[in-house]
């Protein structure tokens, strides 16, 4: 039950994001509004570490230096945000980048990816997909 009430909280969040982020960019640009946006990430972060004192910073070391650069592909992800919804607005931005997720998460779980467990996807998940395919169709026109 957690992990579904964080599941839905990320979701909240990463709309009102990326309506904001939009409404940044307007005034001052794509890049300075991702900028901006990954800065005040960068300083929440760090204050809630701050806050809760956790203290597990020996395992960094055995961290593959590849899966740190993760952070710099938010930059690519806020702007591409922002921009879809410039040109597509926030519903349809958001149900594309559902279906990106998902259709990614399938490959990485069919092959088994990143060190994930393989999972045999069956055809309801991907009649899934295909009917949130189908719903973007709808939703465009």
């Amino acid at each position: 039950m957690k992990g579904l009430l964080f599941a839905f909280m990320a979701g909240f969040f990463i709309t009102l994001q990326g309506v904001a982020n939009s409404r940044i960019s307007e005034g001052i640009g794509t890049w300075q509004a991702a900028t901006i946006t990954q800065f005040t990430g960068f300083a929440a972060a760090l204050l809630i570490l701050l806050f809760v004192k956790e203290k597990r910073w020996r395992g960094f070391k055995e961290v593959k230096p590849i899966y740190l650069t993760s952070g710099a592909l938010a930059a690519i992800i806020i702007s591409s945000n922002m921009t879809a919804i410039h040109h597509v607005g926030v519903t349809l931005t958001v149900a594309a980048v559902l279906i990106a997720q998902l259709s990614l998460t399938f490959l990485v779980d069919i092959n088994g990816w990143f060190g994930v467990i393989k999972q045999k996807m069956r055809l309801p998940q991907f009649i899934g997909i295909a009917l949130m395919v189908i719903g973007i169709i709808i939703l465009k026109f």
